[in-house]
């Protein structure tokens, strides 16, 4: 893998380093590790199309005393989504006082028809996807796209459906919305984020 991108947490203790060729689509692997809601090491291997489009996404999240995965293949418009788990994340979750996860994945493919990409939780890599797909970095400002995202959580790899708007600020900056949340993102000239307000920082 000809490129490495390192982001810092900045709303928790943690970190993503990911691996990646973006030569003819995005080829890509990488490592997170959070402290919240417990303590996670998140591994992800991300594979799309020319167009940036995505065809695959593996993940696994593994703690003290449990471990999921979870993988998304895209093909034919559809999607076909596998899980696995050994341990008791909600048990993990509950000595945190946090509320339980519920089960990895969906009982739904179906609901993710629309979507041409996935957003894993908390990693800035997958802000790129759409960014990249839809010419945003070359947008006139102001030009928007309302989107249907394949959403993976972490930890506990739930995966659903969510709406997300991007829309071009102009001078290497996206603002990205989903719900009442949004977050104006600095892009690098390739479209990678070098600052996610409230989330994550690109190491210089």
């Amino acid at each position: 893998m000809p490129i490495s991108l390192f982001w810092t947490r900045t709303d928790t203790t943690g970190s993503d380093h990911s691996l990646l060729d973006d030569r003819g689509g995005l080829t890509a692997r990488g490592v997170a590790q959070a402290v919240r809601p417990v303590d996670h090491t998140c591994r992800y291997e991300l594979r799309t199309d020319e167009n940036w489009a995505t065809v695959s996404l593996e993940v696994s999240a593994e703690g003290a005393g449990w471990l999921r995965s979870v993988r998304l293949d895209r093909a034919g418009g559809r999607w076909r989504i596998t899980t696995g788990e050994t341990g008791d994340l909600d048990a993990a979750l509950a000595r945190a006082g946090r509320p339980a996860a519920g089960l990895p994945g969906t009982d739904d493919p179906d609901r993710l028809a629309e979507a041409l990409d996935v957003d894993l939780g908390a990693a800035p890599l997958f802000n790129t996807l759409p960014v990249r797909r839809l010419g945003m970095l070359d947008a006139e400002p102001g030009t928007s796209h309302r989107l249907t995202v394949a959403w993976v959580l972490v930890p506990s790899l739930l995966v659903v459906p969510t709406e997300q708007v991007y829309t071009a600020l102009g001078a290497g900056r996206v603002r990205y919305a989903s719900g009442t949340f949004t977050a104006d993102l600095e892009l690098d000239e390739h479209g990678y984020v070098r600052n996610y307000p409230g989330l994550a920082r690109l190491a210089e």
